[in-house]
């Protein structure tokens, strides 16, 4: 197959660039190593959309940050159908030893440009964050952060890519990329060949392996591990804002995550390690985040955790590393995309987009873009009423599939053919199987859609892709 470009990795990146690059005349393939988009890195994000406070003013994540969540309020937001909330956050001072910290922050994110930036007392806080714990004396307020569904983030900018002509390949692991004499790029890709001018390494934790591959300059990627933990969503209201403590050397702490589907969630930990496949949870950490979590709020106990995961984060450096490979003409390297990664994704895909123009990709707009993507139906966002019209009109969406997170079949249908294709996939865009049963109830309903709408065996339907299925044939 031949492209104008090729994109290496379906996270949060590829997937951004990929939507940016598909308002013009190009053939886009995008290839992925996993079963679906967003398995990588992107699936343990936690989410925040961050207002670009925490970040030096020289750096390029704080610009970066600033822009994509600017074009999340006032573009993404309402032409991807996103289920974004912006709650906004706190970053707490627990004595007046942290006032001068806080400060710094405030004036670093002004410099950046982040609006509405406010010191607050604790009689604020006792009327906004009423079950904010003693130790926290005051915070910085910052309207602009929000929350979203980091998977679902990703299917919305490549479900739009590809219904603006782009290609998506999964399960195709890169294994060579050659340098034909000609120019340009010969990448092989689970088994296949795939020729293009321009080749976009957004690769995530494998993408200083996918460098090397191509001969560009060397950099490392050092994975660095966050646990998570999901509370019941009972606790909804346990916070009205993202609350963050003020944050250390490596990471922006242990925090109280409101998220996007009403569950509470608290981390992540941040260990550096050297495994790229290491996604194990552990009793330290856990002690670690419930410590953390507990200075903040102390009413969180262990009893209200449902769900443990673990996420690797891509770090080289301090700052991302977004550059034309000189060396390596046509070779843009999209490395190191950390944390405020998926809100910068949106403005890293406009810097790539320059970048290739000005290597001499020509960028002619299509007349017929299509921006606007539908939003989904979920019945837990609906009124009664709503809820009511929609039965009328498809009474699939009232056959409860999931009784914990109250999904539908029709849910569950919609999500396979806009691409589910496991059953990871289809909690991931729908939260089936995510509530406190983990898919004891509903899995098997689940498992049984999909083979109608597929057409597959039972034997063939996997967790997350090949290697995970469920039900084996004792008969082969």
């Amino acid at each position: 197959m031949t492209a104008d470009v090729i994109i290496i990795g379906a996270g949060i990146s590829g997937a951004a660039v990929a939507r940016e690059l598909s308002r013009y005349k190009l053939k886009i393939v995008i290839l992925e190593k996993e079963a679906e988009p967003a398995f990588g890195v992107s699936k343990s994000n936690s989410g925040i959309i961050h207002a670009g406070t925490q970040n030096p003013p020289s750096s390029m994540k704080g610009w970066l940050c600033v822009e994509g969540n600017r074009l999340m309020r006032e573009e993404l937001a309402a032409d991807l159908g996103l289920n974004f909330a912006q709650c906004g956050q706190l970053i707490a001072a627990f004595g007046p030893e942290d006032l001068p910290e806080l400060e710094k922050i405030k004036k670093e994110g002004e410099e950046l440009g982040v609006k509405g930036l406010a010191l607050v007392d604790r009689a604020w806080l006792d009327r906004n964050e009423p079950n904010l714990g003693p130790e926290v004396k005051a915070a910085l307020y910052v309207p602009s952060a929000g929350i979203i569904s980091p998977y679902r983030f990703v299917y919305a900018l490549v479900e739009n890519a590809v219904r603006n002509g782009a290609e998506l390949r999964t399960s195709r692991k890169v294994t060579a990329v050659r340098r034909p004499e000609g120019g340009g790029f010969e990448v092989v890709a689970g088994g296949e060949v795939y020729r293009a001018k321009f080749l976009v390494n957004a690769a995530g934790l494998r993408a200083d392996e996918v460098s090397a591959l191509a001969g560009a300059p060397a950099f490392t990627i050092t994975p660095r591990k966050g646990e998570e933990y999901l509370l019941d969503k009972k606790l909804g209201h346990l916070a009205n804002h993202i609350i963050f403590p003020l944050p250390s050397k490596n990471s922006k702490g242990i925090l109280i995550i409101k998220t996007a589907d009403g569950n509470p969630m608290i981390g992540p930990t941040a260990h550096d390690t050297e495994d790229k496949d290491d996604l194990s949870t552990s009793d330290e950490g856990l002690a670690e985040a419930l410590a953390g979590a507990r200075r903040l709020v102390p009413s969180i106990s262990k009893g209200d955790i449902i769900a443990y995961f673990s996420g690797l984060r891509p770090v080289s450096g301090k700052d991302f590393i977004i550059r034309h490979e000189d060396s390596v003409p046509g070779l843009v390297t999209v490395a190191g995309i950390q944390s405020p990664g998926l809100t910068a994704a949106p403005a890293i895909a406009g810097m790539v987009a320059d970048i290739l123009k000005k290597r001499g990709l020509k960028l002619e707009p299509k007349e017929n873009f299509h921006r606007l993507r539908p939003r989904p139906r979920h019945l837990t966002e609906l009124t009664p009423a709503e809820t009511r019209r929609l039965l009328e009109k498809d009474p699939a969406y009232g056959d409860i599939v999931c009784r914990c997170e109250l999904v539908s079949a029709a849910e569950v249908r919609d999500a396979v053919k806009r691409g589910a294709r496991t059953l990871d996939g289809v909690k991931f865009r729908t939260r089936a199987q995510a509530g406190r049963c983990h898919g004891g109830f509903c899995t098997t309903r689940i498992i049984k859609i999909m083979q109608e709408e597929l057409g597959l065996p039972v034997t063939a339907v996997t967790k997350r892709g090949p290697g995970s299925e469920l039900i084996k044939d004792e008969r082969k």
